[in-house]
């Protein structure tokens, strides 16, 4: 493979090709600009153009973090880790993924997932705790820390407060209160399974 020579390599410094042809935007200077530098951290598709020694100067001058506190800074370099998109730690949903937090038009993961869960309940679990289990998504045998800790995770995440307006979200909230007061029942009656 033949090396580039430095005829066909573009020097780092070389001007931009895309550049205006205009005069450097630096007071007084009456040089061609050909080296563009943002106006300012909220404008960074906004340019000046100076000539090479300006460019410089405004480079060594210019600190993208001017005015921020301390927790600003931390906060945008966390951001730009991941492109300035948001992320979630990974298990956020506790290792457990709800049908209800999927998008299922056509209803084919819900049918399949009850079938599934009802199947599973059946075998296992005593007949009156079948639907309190399927409603919380849990399977059997199940502990009362087990219960507590779903019931909490789905009635934060149900609670009208949360989904003001939404009337399917407030039906599903009075459903785990009366699946969790079901199985708590249970296992306050007969203790730990």
């Amino acid at each position: 493979m033949q090396r580039p020579t430095s005829k066909s390599r573009a020097r780092a410094f070389a001007p931009d090709p895309d550049a205006p042809s205009q005069t450097c935007d630096h007071p007084g200077c009456e040089e061609a600009a050909g080296y563009r530098a943002p106006r300012a951290r909220s404008a960074l598709r906004s340019y000046y153009w100076f000539c090479l020694d300006h460019v410089r100067q405004y480079n060594a001058r210019w600190d993208y973090y001017k005015g921020m506190t301390p927790g600003q800074i931390e906060a945008q370099m966390r951001a730009d880790t991941s492109w300035q998109r948001p992320s979630w730690k990974l298990g956020n949903m506790g290792g457990h993924v709800s049908l209800d937090d999927l998008t299922d038009p056509l209803e084919i993961l819900r049918q399949h997932g009850r079938r599934t869960a009802e199947t599973r309940a059946a075998k296992l679990a005593p007949a009156h705790l079948r639907d309190a289990l399927a409603r919380l998504d849990l399977s059997w045998p199940a502990t009362f820390e087990e219960v507590k800790a779903r019931y909490r995770l789905l009635a934060r995440k149900h609670h009208p407060d949360t989904n003001a307006g939404n009337a399917k979200a407030a039906e599903r909230f009075k459903a785990i209160g009366a699946a969790y007061r079901t199985l708590r029942d249970h296992f306050t009656a007969n203790g730990p399974t």
